[in-house]
């Protein structure tokens, strides 16, 4: 078995980005995600929400295999806790985690980190499939996290976050 940790983190404001969106437009942009991964993530494509009690909802998130969105996983299911107006983790059956962060650098400016955890009990620690799979969810991460950021300020250019 092995688990991958890795984390991602882009500036959300970088030089020349506009609209600047502010850490209100962002949390509810990561709230926005909760329910409509699809909007967010390429390799979801679908969501549902099963409940919904306080700071927490369950879902199912259907995922692409392999990029192709055709060929899909069985549902998974997360419970994704918010903790405003900085947080929001994902939780799979099988101990997954994903934590979605919203932070500030030295010079006050907003950062996003995707940190993830992942678990697969049929890959074997320090193997090529370990490595090549570490590299892929890299990929992955670098994707979600930059793609996150320009799907919250498409919708505030748009009039749907204010």
């Amino acid at each position: 078995m092995v688990t991958i940790n890795l984390a991602y983190t882009a500036p959300i404001n970088p030089a020349g980005a506009s609209p600047v969106l502010t850490e209100s437009q962002v949390w509810t942009g990561l709230k926005r995600k909760v329910r409509r991964a699809y909007e967010f993530v390429p390799v979801i494509v679908a969501c549902e929400v099963i409940s919904e009690e306080g700071n927490t909802v369950v879902r199912k998130a259907t995922f692409s295999t392999e990029g192709n969105p055709k060929e899909t996983s069985e549902p998974v299911r997360e419970v994704c806790v918010h903790f405003p107006p900085s947080r929001v983790d994902f939780k799979q059956d099988d101990g997954s985690t994903i934590s979605n962060i919203v932070s500030r650098g030295p010079e006050g400016e907003l950062l996003m980190t995707y940190a993830f955890e992942w678990r697969h009990d049929h890959i074997q620690e320090g193997s090529d499939e370990a490595t090549a799979t570490r590299e892929k969810y890299f990929k992955m991460a670098k994707m979600a996290v930059e793609g996150s950021i320009n799907t919250i300020r498409k919708f505030v250019q748009e009039g749907e976050i204010s």
